[in-house]
C-alpha cells in the first residue's frame, strides 16, 4: 500500500517534457535562481559526464571549465529549479561515466562529435 502512494507521489512531480540526451553530450542548463523576491534564470552548459538514478530521483552531472578550473553541478532532472535543459551537440562515448575528463586540459577534454537523429524521426522512417 505505501509503495502505491510513493509511485502515486511521484507521479506528479516527474516532468514529461525532458529533451533526450546522454553522457557525452555537450548541454545548456537553464536553472531558476530566486533572489529575495526576484527570479532570473542562470544557464550553465557543459559536458554530461554522468546519468544516474531513476524515476523521480534521475540526476545528471555537468562539467565545464571557468578560469581554468573545473567545475561540476549535478541537476536533478525533474526538478522545478531546473527550468530547460538544450542539447548542443552529441558527443560520441564509450563509457558510461566520463570521469577520465577530469584529468584533461584543454583540446584533451573534446570528444567526437556525433550527429543524432531524433527518435520521433526514427519511428516515422
Amino acid at each position: 500500500m505505501s509503495q502505491e502512494l510513493l509511485k502515486k507521489a511521484a507521479a506528479t512531480s516527474i516532468k514529461t517534457d525532458v529533451p533526450e540526451f546522454e553522457v557525452g553530450d555537450t548541454v545548456e542548463v537553464s536553472v531558476r535562481i530566486v533572489e529575495g523576491d526576484k527570479e532570473r534564470t542562470q544557464i550553465f552548459g557543459g559536458v554530461v559526464i554522468r546519468i544516474s538514478g531513476h524515476g523521480v530521483s534521475e540526476t545528471f552531472t555537468v562539467r565545464r571549465i571557468v578560469n581554468k578550473l573545473g567545475v561540476e553541478r549535478t541537476f536533478p532532472i525533474h526538478s522545478p529549479k531546473v527550468a530547460a535543459v538544450k542539447v548542443l551537440r552529441g558527443g560520441k562515448t564509450r563509457r558510461a561515466k566520463l570521469y577520465f575528463l577530469r584529468d584533461r586540459v584543454g583540446k584533451a577534454t573534446r570528444l567526437k562529435q556525433v550527429a543524432r537523429q531524433k527518435k520521433s524521426a526514427q519511428t516515422e522512417a
